[in-house]
C-alpha cells in the first residue's frame, strides 16, 4: 500500500543566551541524517554576517611588528580582532575607529561605531596597554560577506592605504551540532527525530539562523524542481519574475516614452522612477 511522506514539525525545545536546541520530527527513515548534515553545512558556510577585513594601527607598518606600549604583538591583536562581532546594515564596506590611552584593557566596547553598526560582544579583549602613557589608535575596515574568507581568497580586494588584511569570519554561527534519534508514530517505530543545536554570535537569533539556512536550501531545491528561482538572500527566495519586476521598478521615467507633458508633470511632483508611479494611489494619478 502506497502512503504519503508526511512533513514533520519543528520545535525550539531549549534556549539559553545565544544557544537553542531544535527538534524536527517525525521524519521519514534516513531523513534525519540528510536534513541534519545539510542544515549544518549551510549554517556554517552560507549565512551572511559582518567582519573586520582590514586594520590600520598607528605606528605599525606590517603584521609582524609590535606597537609601542602594548603588551600584545600585532599578530595577537589581529587574532583578537577576528573575534569581534558586529551587526551591520551597511551593504558597502565602512571604516570605523578605536582610540584608547592609559593603562588597562582595550576592548571591543572602545570601538567608535557609526549609525547602523553595533558591537555584539563589547567585552571582547583586543589588547592591553602597559602604562599610563600608552595609547593605541586604529582604523577598522568592516564588510559584509558569507562564511569564511581567507586573505588569499581576497587578493583582488582593494583596502585603504596602510591597511593590514585580515582573514574574515563572516558567519554569525559559532557552533552547530546535530544528532538523530528514533521516534514512533502509531505502528511506525523506525522514524527519525533530528535534534539540532545552534549557537550564534548574538548578531542573529538561533531560530532566525535556522530559518535563513532552510530558505537557502529550499531555494536550491526549487530550482531542481523546475521553478524559476534566481537567488536567495536576506529577503528570502527571489523568483525570475520578481527580479524582473524589481528591475523594471527602478527604471527612470526619462527612459520611458512618456509624452513631454506627462514627463514634466511627474518631474514637477518629484517622481523619478516607475516604482514611485506604482506607489501612487489612483486619485493621485488624476
Amino acid at each position: 500500500m502506497l502512503y504519503d511522506i508526511n512533513l514533520p514539525e519543528i520545535k525550539e525545545v531549549h534556549t539559553q543566551g545565544n544557544s537553542s536546541t531544535f527538534e524536527v520530527e517525525p521524519l521519514y527513515p534516513g531523513y534525519g541524517m540528510t536534513l541534519g548534515n545539510s542544515m549544518r553545512r549551510v549554517l556554517l558556510s552560507s549565512l551572511a554576517g559582518s567582519a573586520i577585513t582590514g586594520v590600520k594601527i598607528e605606528g605599525v607598518s606590517h603584521e609582524f611588528s609590535t606597537a609601542s606600549g602594548v603588551r600584545e604583538d600585532v599578530i595577537e591583536i589581529i587574532l583578537n580582532l577576528k573575534q569581534v562581532r558586529f551587526s551591520n546594515i551597511h551593504e558597502e564596506p565602512i571604516t570605523i575607529s578605536l582610540k584608547k590611552s592609559g593603562k588597562g584593557e582595550v576592548t571591543a566596547g572602545d570601538i567608535k561605531v557609526v549609525a547602523g553598526v553595533e558591537v555584539a560582544n563589547p567585552d571582547q579583549v583586543i589588547a592591553h596597554l602597559d602604562n599610563a602613557k600608552s595609547k593605541i589608535e586604529m582604523d577598522l575596515h568592516i564588510e559584509q560577506g558569507r562564511g569564511y574568507a581567507a586573505v588569499e581568497s581576497r587578493a583582488s580586494e582593494k583596502l585603504p592605504v596602510g591597511m593590514i588584511a585580515i582573514d574574515a569570519i563572516y558567519t554569525p554561527i559559532k557552533r552547530v551540532r546535530y544528532s538523530v534519534e528514533n521516534t514512533r508514530v502509531g505502528q511506525m517505530t523506525n522514524l527519525d527525530k533530528l535534534v539540532l543545536d545552534v549557537e550564534t554570535d548574538g548578531t542573529v537569533s538561533p531560530s532566525n539562523a535556522v530559518e535563513q539556512a532552510a530558505e537557502i536550501l529550499v531555494g536550491h531545491f526549487q530550482v531542481i524542481a523546475g521553478h524559476d528561482v534566481v537567488s536567495v538572500g536576506a529577503g528570502g527566495i527571489v523568483t525570475a519574475a520578481e527580479k524582473q519586476e524589481a528591475d523594471m521598478a527602478q527604471i527612470s521615467i526619462d527612459e520611458v516614452n512618456f509624452s513631454p507633458r506627462t514627463t514634466n508633470a511627474l518631474m514637477n511632483n518629484d517622481i523619478k522612477t516607475i516604482k514611485e508611479i506604482m506607489e501612487l494611489k489612483q486619485t493621485e494619478l488624476k
